[in-house]
């Protein structure tokens, strides 16, 4: 659509409409993954999970015209994307696989705050104090949810701090990966390292693959949840203005945490809310403060 022709206020409810679309897509699928990671070895749904996406954006590519083998797809950035990428999602998928879905979802929404910390500190953005600030109380949100004194802390609550710092890596290094590298060609090497991952963690965990139809099913429908939240997400981002659209990321809390609560019958409690909030609100002002000095 022409500029001249854009709605901004229509353009920015549907790009929102299209945001929480997504992030409903995603929290979905993570429910439809730690359900078959209850009847499956991890490694396996990792492998399934990767495979599936790989097809089914291998095809996206072809149909787009998009070539997936290129220097570029090989490069330095693109290596170290897939770095990123191995431990952000070997380590979240345990995190959802061990740990409720609800905290694992709640650390996860820190990841932008350490992408802006992070590009500041390796890609020479500028950060005013403020932003630096609210970055602080970001992590001190998410220390909250971690509850790290003697009696309420796991070791296993790391896994999904990890699993967000790998993420953010991952992120930080797609801002600077090849502008000719489309959406379809990243995901196929992106869900590619999902199988990697799950095929290296497979073998460190010697269990034997479970063909059980329901988690099956469970992984047929992640997939499908998944490719579809994605596009979902890639819609939303070419609507609307960016500073509008993006804010509704944080809905994916919400649906994370009542899934984890209606499916999994997951309890929260005062520590939770608290963490999760002052995540939420960190972010929220840090995108506000987008373009701004301070």
């Amino acid at each position: 659509m022409a500029a001249a022709e854009r709605d901004g206020p229509r353009d920015n409810r549907v790009g929102a409409a299209w945001m929480v679309t997504a992030m409903a897509g995603f929290a979905v699928e993570d429910t439809f993954l730690k359900a078959a990671a209850q009847s499956m070895p991890v490694g396996q749904v990792m492998i399934l999970f990767g495979l599936g996406g790989v097809v089914v954006f291998a095809l996206w590519a072809r149909l787009t015209g998009a070539r997936v083998l290129t220097r570029e797809a090989v490069g330095p950035v693109m290596r170290l994307r897939a770095v990123f990428e191995f431990a952000g999602r070997l380590f979240y998928t345990l995190a959802l696989a061990l740990t409720t879905l609800s905290a694992t979802t709640a650390i996860l929404q820190a990841t932008p705050i350490v992408v802006v910390g992070a590009a500041a500190l390796f890609l020479g953005e500028k950060v005013g104090w403020r932003r630096w600030l609210a970055i602080g109380i970001g992590m001190v949100g998410v220390l909250i949810v971690l509850r790290p004194l003697p009696g309420s802390f796991s070791l296993l609550s790391l896994l999904a701090v990890a699993g967000m710092l790998g993420f953010a890596g991952r992120d930080l290094a797609s801002r600077v990966a090849p502008l000719s590298l489309s959406t379809p060609v990243l995901g196929v090497y992106g869900f590619a390292i999902v199988a990697l991952a799950g095929a290296v963690f497979g073998l460190w965990e010697g269990r034997a693959f479970a063909w059980a139809p329901g988690a099956l099913a469970a992984m047929a429908a992640a997939v499908g949840v998944g490719v579809f939240a994605y596009g979902a997400l890639m819609r939303a981002m070419r609507t609307g203005d960016v500073s509008a659209v993006t804010p509704f990321r944080y809905t994916r809390l919400l649906f994370g945490v009542a899934l984890g609560v209606l499916v999994f019958g997951e309890q929260l409690d005062g520590a939770m809310i608290l963490g999760c909030a002052v995540i939420v609100g960190s972010g929220l002002f840090i995108l506000s403060r987008s373009g701004k000095r301070g």
